[in-house]
C-alpha cells in the first residue's frame, strides 16, 4: 500500500509531511507535492504532519479523488525528490481548503 496527496496540497505546498518521511518519497512540483508509490514504506508519519489533510493512504482516498493514485505515480517520475522541508507560497492560507483545485495543479 501506498500513501497519496490529494488536491488539497495544490496552491498550499504545505512540507510538514517531508521532514518525517524516514525514506524520502516526496516529490516537487511548482504548486504541488507528491509520493512516489514505490518509495513509500506505508510508514505513516507523513498523514497527521499535513496541516490541510491533504495525505491519504490509497485504501482511504476521498471519493472522487481516486485519479491522484496515478497523478502522484506519474508526477514521482518527473519532478525531483525534496527531503527539506521548504517555505510554503506567501498566499497559501487563501487556499486552504478550497475545492476542486485540480485545474490550478501546474506540472
Amino acid at each position: 500500500m501506498t500513501y497519496i496527496v490529494n488536491d488539497n496540497c495544490i496552491k498550499c505546498k504545505y512540507m510538514d509531511c517531508v521532514e518525517v518521511c524516514p525514506v524520502d518519497c516526496f516529490h516537487e512540483g511548482p504548486n504541488f507535492l507528491v509520493i512516489d508509490p514505490d518509495e513509500c514504506i506505508d510508514c505513516t508519519l507523513c498523514e497527521p504532519e499535513c496541516p490541510v489533510e491533504a495525505i491519504f493512504s490509497e485504501e482511504e482516498i476521498p471519493n472522487g479523488q481516486e485519479s491522484f493514485l496515478q497523478l502522484n505515480a506519474e508526477l514521482a517520475k518527473k519532478w525531483p525528490v525534496i527531503s527539506e522541508k521548504g517555505p510554503a507560497p506567501a498566499d497559501a492560507k487563501q487556499w486552504e481548503g478550497v475545492p476542486e483545485k485540480l485545474k490550478l495543479l501546474e506540472r
